[in-house]
């Protein structure tokens, strides 16, 4: 979108205490910088900032010196914090780079669209069909402490495709999935979020664990499974998604 000024309100959480993120133009554009000033300087509460089509850990470098350069010159005090999309063949294939860029980077985001486009891959590709791009996406994500974060079903009025394509990216370890239509919202976090059951059976994980390990034993027999520290890791992620 074309502008000289950009005006931002204040940014920071939204009345229900939800945390805010602001899509800037990509860093080619010629108002990408314009962007990132006016939503540091829109405010002093916590920010994140959502850098669409990052081709390398080079783009990020930029993007931090662009903030450390912004965020002195109006006295922000906030953290600024910083997810990027991967949506192109090339930031697909260094997509370790990126992750492993540090600084304000908290999380990747899978964007299927312009990712789509970039394949030669039609925009109607069932989810399950970009398995790999979902795990290097997600094994890049984990390996540097990020969140993995699936992107968009395109399908406004179709609940069952959605609801399939995000219990399809949690299952494989996603973190969330964006929305692109308000009426997307509740199954999604209905999708991401955990059950009671769910939070019952992880409390019981890590106190069955807890157990063991003042006995001096790494695992222990739970409901007919074995439990150790790799199912106690899991429980510890179910219990961060119930917050």
């Amino acid at each position: 979108q074309s502008r000289s000024e950009p005006k931002v309100p204040g940014i920071g959480c939204g009345a229900d205490g939800v945390g805010v993120s602001v899509r800037v133009n990509a860093i080619g554009s010629p108002w990408c910088h314009l962007d990132i000033a006016a939503c540091v300087a829109a405010g002093d509460g916590p920010l994140s900032l959502v850098i669409p089509k990052v081709s390398d850990a080079g783009d990020l470098a930029f993007v931090e010196r662009l903030l450390d350069g912004v965020t002195a010159a109006v006295g922000r005090t906030a953290p600024v914090r910083v997810q990027t999309l991967i949506e192109s063949a090339q930031g697909l294939s260094r997509v370790a780079e990126i992750a492993a860029a540090g600084g304000r980077l908290e999380g990747l985001i899978l964007g299927y669209a312009d990712l789509g486009a970039s394949l030669g891959r039609a925009p109607t590709t069932p989810p399950q069909r970009w398995l790999y791009v979902q795990d290097q996406v997600l094994t890049a994500a984990r390996a540097h402490g990020l969140r993995a974060i699936d992107g968009p079903y395109l399908g406004t009025a179709d609940d069952a495709g959605l609801r399939a394509a995000a219990e399809h990216a949690r299952e494989l370890g996603y973190d969330g999935k964006w929305v692109i239509h308000p009426a997307q919202i509740a199954t999604v976090r209905e999708t991401f979020t955990a059950g009671a059951e769910e939070v019952a059976h992880a409390r019981a994980v890590l106190a069955a664990l807890a157990e063991a390990h003042r006995r001096g034993a790494g695992a222990v027999g739970l409901d007919g499974e074995m439990i150790d520290e790799a199912l106690a890791v899991a429980a510890r992620r179910v219990l961060a998604r119930a917050q």
